[in-house]
């Protein structure tokens, strides 16, 4: 079965920004952290090869953003828990781009019902690790793959995971979540070894509490600690910009030395307190 694809460009090229820095794969880039990462990329100089299960007025808006930039940008419709589509996905986006220099893994769910760790199903157990860390690891191992068929002195390669806090902290009410995000961590850091003297760097971040509709159902619940200082110093929650920067800082190289790393975005809400 051939990818839905939507071209931004149809018959012609848009205008290319001065530097050019390869194409970029955004997973789950429809909205959210995923759009503000796409966006972010856009403006540095990265075309963006746009990933998400859904495709609806959403996509439009982030793909408008994008070319708002100067960049090229497709919409390639996936669940990337299909993991026998990898290759088909990877090999159309470099027909279509050229070279792949960055892939950012930001798609991932959410537990459907928060609750008891005794009343977990292993069918959702199997939805959180099929998606957020089986389809994320072939998918990186499927990207890394091709970029070391391309090797490029010219431009900056890297892979960066969109992991959670709680890769570390513990929320037994969304046990499977946690337990995906802290397997992604290792992987990434596996991806890091294996890759590093290819010449591709290999990142993680962890966001904090951020504003999007993935944490929606407990805005709430949380606010008053946030802006207390409880659960996050800086006393705000935090935006998908946020996230985005530090992608994008990682993206174009400006972290040279690190490989391996994980980069807290989050307030300093990792920071233990007595």
């Amino acid at each position: 079965m051939m990818l839905d694809k939507t071209s931004a460009s149809a018959t012609k090229k848009l205008a290319r920004e001065k530097t050019d820095r390869g194409a970029a794969i955004v997973t789950g880039g429809r909205r959210g952290i995923g759009r503000a990462i796409s966006a972010s990329l856009a403006a540095k100089g990265f075309d963006i090869a746009l990933v998400d299960i859904v495709d609806d007025s959403e996509v439009q808006e982030t793909m408008r953003l994008v070319e708002g930039h100067g960049q090229r940008t497709e919409f390639y419709q996936l669940d990337i828990g299909a993991v026998d589509r990898h290759s088909e996905l990877v090999q159309s986006i470099s027909s279509s781009f050229g070279p792949i220099s960055c892939l950012v893994n930001n798609a991932g769910i959410q537990v459907s019902v928060r609750g008891d760790l005794l009343d977990v199903s292993e069918a959702s157990f199997d939805d959180l690790i099929n998606i957020n860390l089986k389809g994320t690891f072939f998918l990186t191992q499927s990207v890394a793959r091709e970029m070391i068929k391309h090797p490029s002195a010219q431009i900056e390669r890297s892979i960066i995971t969109i992991t959670s806090a709680n890769a570390s902290l513990v929320s037994p009410e969304k046990g499977p979540y946690c337990v995906s995000k802290a397997g992604l961590s290792m992987a990434t850091q596996q991806f890091a070894i294996r890759l590093a003297h290819e010449g591709i760097r290999v990142h993680e971040i962890r966001p904090g509490l951020i504003s999007t509709d993935m944490t929606s159902d407990v805005k709430d619940r949380y606010t008053a600690d946030v802006e207390g200082g409880v659960l996050c110093p800086m006393r705000r929650w935090g935006q998908p910009e946020d996230i985005a920067a530090g992608v994008a800082t990682l993206a174009v190289g400006d972290m040279p030395f690190s490989t391996g790393d994980i980069y807290n975005i989050g307030g300093g809400m990792q920071i233990q307190r007595l």
